[in-house]
C-alpha cells in the first residue's frame, strides 16, 4: 500500500466569481470554484480522484514539496508575482479497508462520543471516522 502523502500545496488565482487552482506536484490536476472556500473544497475531490486514477494506473504518488520548494518554479514563481496565492490542501483516500486501531480516551469523552455516534445512528468508528475527516478537510 502507498504511505499516505497528507499535504499539497495548490496555487489559487483568479477572482470573485471564477477562482482556479493548480498542484505543482500533481500534474494535470485542476479545480475551479466561484468562492475560495468553494475552491478548495472542490480541491479536495481533486486530489483525491487524480490519486485514485495515479494508483489505479501503478503510479506512486508523487512526495508533496513545501511552499520554499515549489516558490522556486517558474511558473509558480510568475504566478504569485501576478497576484496568486499558496495554499495546503489536505489529501484523504478511502482505501475500503478498516484496521483496528487502539485509542486511550478520557472515559468521560468516549461516554460522550458514544452519545453522539448514537443520536447519529453511527457505530462508534464511523463517528469517529467522520469526525477525523471532517477536522482534517477543514484545517488541513
Amino acid at each position: 500500500m502507498a504511505k499516505a502523502k497528507t499535504r499539497y500545496a495548490v496555487v489559487i488565482d483568479g477572482e470573485p466569481g471564477a477562482f482556479g487552482l493548480w498542484v505543482p506536484d500533481m500534474p494535470g490536476c485542476t479545480s475551479m470554484g466561484a468562492t475560495v472556500d468553494e475552491l478548495l473544497q472542490k480541491a479536495q475531490e481533486a486530489l483525491r480522484l487524480w490519486a485514485e486514477d495515479a494508483l489505479a494506473d501503478g503510479e506512486v504518488l508523487p512526495a508533496p514539496r513545501g511552499f520554499e520548494e515549489i516558490v522556486k518554479e517558474p511558473e509558480v514563481a510568475e504566478a504569485l508575482k501576478q497576484g496568486a496565492a499558496l495554499a495546503i490542501v489536505p489529501l484523504l483516500i478511502e482505501t475500503g479497508r478498516p484496521v483496528k486501531a487502539n485509542l486511550s480516551l478520557d472515559a468521560w469523552l468516549l461516554a460522550a462520543i458514544d452519545d453522539a455516534a448514537a443520536a447519529r445512528g453511527l457505530t462508534r468508528s464511523a463517528f469517529l471516522s467522520s469526525a477525523a475527516r471532517e477536522k482534517i478537510a477543514q484545517e488541513g
